[in-house]
């Protein structure tokens, strides 16, 4: 009898089941189930693919884009070449873009130095040191900082940093390559903040826990045990932070001057970025001037590549030791 009830509670059960699900057995569940996971592991591959086809694009039309002003040009002028006059009258035009070169170099080194340190002492305050409640103050300011338009640093650069650079120096302009370090610097430090928080929160307990038990102090511990057991994140922070260094264009053309000159730390001075945006909208089409300003995107974005490279090597490297 008990044997008979429970066949009938199975076979009960079973029919309401079928009935939830329409009536479907359990192969054709079973089938559906296969189909959304083909599918969507195709959505997931067509998304891959389209993200390389746009480096691809990208590159493949820089390139085009790019080489004729070069081969017409020469490489060796166009690269090594100290005067930037695509508009001369006077005297033969002159395409050299060297200074733009070492001023994107030397103002990203310069926002690099500034801005890692102090990015990464705050992560590891937040991460290990500050109590709760400031961690979350902390944080909101630094995620509001990231959400600021880059216009907006521009324009306060301009409004306060420009005119204090000139008064503390005794320059006759404060638009110069130190205020254009000074913005990148502020502008680097969201990226570098969140990333090396994250890693630095993602260290096993038992690592700082086991240095302590040998009698190293709290800082030592930060120091010595989580930084080098989060190098590889940190690297990473720093690898986000040059790149929003070296693309940033519109708060720096605030800042800098906007001039053609040989890098200096009081010097107006351009950089590959600021070339590109403020002669893009008067260059005429076709021109060698046009060519030429597509050629410097070429050797930003190859720019932008190497250092990449380097960087992830780096990390590589750091991850194998």
């Amino acid at each position: 009898m008990e044997m008979e009830n429970a066949l009938r509670f199975t076979a009960h059960r079973r029919t309401a089941e079928r009935k939830q699900s329409g009536g479907a057995a359990p192969g054709q569940k079973r089938n559906g189930r296969e189909a959304m996971e083909c599918f969507f592991h195709l959505l997931f591959l067509l998304c891959g693919v389209v993200a390389v086809a746009f480096v691809l694009f990208i590159s493949i039309y820089l390139i085009i884009s790019g080489l004729p002003a070069i081969r017409e040009i020469g490489l060796v002028k166009f690269l090594l070449g100290k005067t930037w006059a695509p508009t001369a009258t006077t005297v033969e035009p002159s395409f050299g873009i060297l200074p733009f070169i070492l001023t994107s170099v030397y103002g990203t080194a310069g926002a690099v130095v500034l801005g890692v340190p102090i990015g990464l002492m705050t992560a590891i305050f937040l991460a290990k040191v500050a109590p709760p409640k400031a961690a979350r103050v902390i944080k909101t300011a630094v995620e509001l900082l990231a959400g600021i338009p880059s216009v907006v640093y521009g324009l306060v650069g301009m409004i306060v940093l420009v005119p204090a650079i000139r008064e503390l120096f005794g320059l006759s302009s404060g638009a110069c390559l130190l205020a254009a370090i000074i913005v990148l610097a502020i502008m680097i430090l969201p990226s570098i903040i969140n990333v090396s928080e994250t890693t630095l929160r993602a260290v096993p307990q038992e690592y700082e826990e086991a240095s302590l038990a040998l009698g190293a102090t709290e800082i030592e511990t930060y120091f010595q045990v989580s930084l080098p057991a989060a190098s590889s994140g940190v690297a990473t922070a720093v690898v986000l932070g040059v790149g929003r260094a070296i693309g940033e264009a519109m708060a720096i053309i605030m800042v800098a001057g906007n001039v053609a000159n040989m890098p200096g730390l009081f010097t107006s001075v351009r950089f590959l970025t600021t070339a590109i945006a403020s002669e893009m909208s008067y260059a005429a089409y076709g021109s060698l001037q046009r060519n030429a300003l597509y050629s410097i995107g070429l050797v930003l974005f190859l720019f932008i590549m190497l250092i990449n490279v380097l960087l992830n090597v780096f990390i590589k490297n750091k991850k194998e030791d």
